[in-house]
């Protein structure tokens, strides 16, 4: 394995620089940039004498902005140009692309040619083959992991210790004024929020979970989620408090942090709780752990949460991210969870 010095003599590009200069690439969303930061983490640490930026869309930069492993922030703003040019007066001796879509290939495409390219294994075509045919070619690699192999030519290699996500100290919720008295000595926090339709369980099954539920509830989400959010908590508003919509990102994700046990469809909020090493029951609808994107606390950390998934559905997964209306028009996997099975395990 390459010291860091051996990576700086071979790898220095740019005539009179002494440390190297690294720009990860992560675009969106929530849960992906977080399923990253094992690879930020082990990147900072393993080669302390980089400098080490971040590239991400503006609309979510919150989600690493207390991130202390990085040294600078871009920001990108549907202004490619600029993107480039900005990347490019940078002169960076590494890019590694955690994204690897259209959009970052064109960077690749016209970004400085002496900058080195690392990307991850997307498995766009295992990813298909699940998703559309049902067969499984997945290598059961996290894509946490696959990102830091991503990493090896680096000499960098993981550490085991999870995600990670920092809540700015300014950001924190204040307990004794954000959460109601009944809830301020522990809660269930439940995120009934996600990108896509199939990825949710629907409002009614959403009330009979919080219905079976004996402990205090927050129900966490956007403000996208909060009128579901106060049609769940009708049922019961002195047990469930709809924190939909109401906090930002990293309020909520604070809310997540002080919560006894997260129960989550597949969305940035389950890893958000993977980082702070709490139980997590993960329902699964549209996508999968099959994917290889359960939930991760770490490879030496002994896993802390339950997988809900509805058995003997040959139509599950039916995509990588969820999608806007069930395929079969059935929506059998959240329609068929077993509700009292996911109360009986909080």
């Amino acid at each position: 394995m390459n010291t860091p010095a051996q990576i700086v003599a071979r790898g220095s590009l740019f005539k009179g620089r002494s440390r190297l200069k690294i720009l990860v690439i992560r675009l969106s969303s929530i849960g992906d940039i977080v399923l990253t930061t094992p690879a930020i983490r082990c990147l900072k640490l393993q080669l302390p004498d980089i400098e080490l930026h971040f590239l991400t869309r503006k609309r979510f930069k919150d989600v690493t902005i207390a991130n202390p492993y990085i040294d600078k922030f871009h920001y990108f703003d549907d202004n490619f140009n600029a993107t480039i040019d900005e990347i490019n007066a940078e002169q960076f001796d590494y890019i590694i692309d955690l994204h690897k879509n259209l959009r970052t290939f064109r960077l690749y495409l016209e970004t400085d040619t002496r900058t080195r390219w690392l990307s991850y294994r997307k498995l766009s075509v295992q990813k298909f083959l699940l998703t559309k045919l049902g067969i499984n070619l997945m290598p059961g690699i996290h894509i946490s992991q696959r990102c830091i192999k991503a990493l090896r030519k680096l000499g960098v290699k993981d550490d085991g210790r999870g995600l990670d996500y920092f809540v700015p100290k300014e950001q924190e919720i204040k307990i004794e004024q954000d959460i109601p008295v009944s809830h301020q000595m522990g809660y269930v926090a439940i995120v009934i929020g996600a990108s896509y339709y199939t990825k949710k369980l629907p409002v009614q099954k959403l009330q009979q979970l919080c219905n079976a539920i004996v402990y205090p509830i927050v129900l966490v989400g956007g403000k996208e989620d909060q009128a579901e959010g106060n049609e769940i908590s009708k049922a019961d508003p002195v047990k469930i408090y709809n924190a939909c919509g109401k906090f930002s990102l990293n309020e909520s994700a604070d809310i997540v942090r002080r919560a006894k046990m997260i129960v989550s469809h597949d969305t940035g909020f389950q890893y958000i709780a993977c980082a702070f090493q709490k139980k997590v029951l993960a329902i699964w609808g549209g996508t999968s752990p099959k994917l290889d994107v359960e939930p991760y606390y770490g490879s030496s950390i002994p896993p802390k949460h339950q997988n809900f998934i509805v058995p003997g559905l040959s139509c599950q997964p039916c995509s990588n991210y969820g999608t806007r209306t069930c395929p079969k028009k059935h929506f059998k996997c959240m329609q068929q969870q077993d509700i009292d099975a996911i109360a009986s395990a909080v």
